[in-house]
């Protein structure tokens, strides 16, 4: 027969760990940088079920983990915790982003440029 675990006599200060859950940030980190959960638990050398998991806060991040995800996705640990706001650079360009605009690149200057003033349309409709 184990023990049942005693409530903790300390009265400790609650922590105010930013907007949302670790598991929240860390989805919102991964999806920033573009990452699938798919991608992101190959780098790491994990399953996806296990990302999905730790977002959906089923499992909780121990040291080791938090610093393979901060690693991963190139964040601190601190920022993965919401101790830390993201540095005043703002977020890192996606990866999805980027894989465009690589492709992008390839095409030819015409068609770059036909492109980029459907992007100019578009974000003026938008109103940015």
């Amino acid at each position: 027969m184990s023990a049942m675990p005693r409530k903790s006599r300390l009265n400790l200060p609650k922590l105010e760990l930013g907007p949302g859950s670790i598991g929240q940030r860390l989805s919102g980190v991964r999806r920033e940088r573009g990452y699938t959960q798919v991608e992101l638990a190959e780098k790491i050398g994990i399953l996806q079920n296990l990302v999905s998991a730790y977002e959906r806060d089923q499992l909780r991040l121990n040291a080791e983990m938090l610093a393979r995800f901060a690693m991963a996705l190139e964040v601190s640990s601190d920022q993965l915790l919401g101790l830390k706001t993201p540095p005043n650079g703002g977020p890192k360009p996606s990866l999805k982003i980027l894989r465009r605009l690589k492709r992008i690149e390839t095409l030819p200057i015409t068609q770059q440029k036909t492109l980029f003033k459907t992007i100019d349309t578009f974000l003026k409709a938008a109103g940015m």
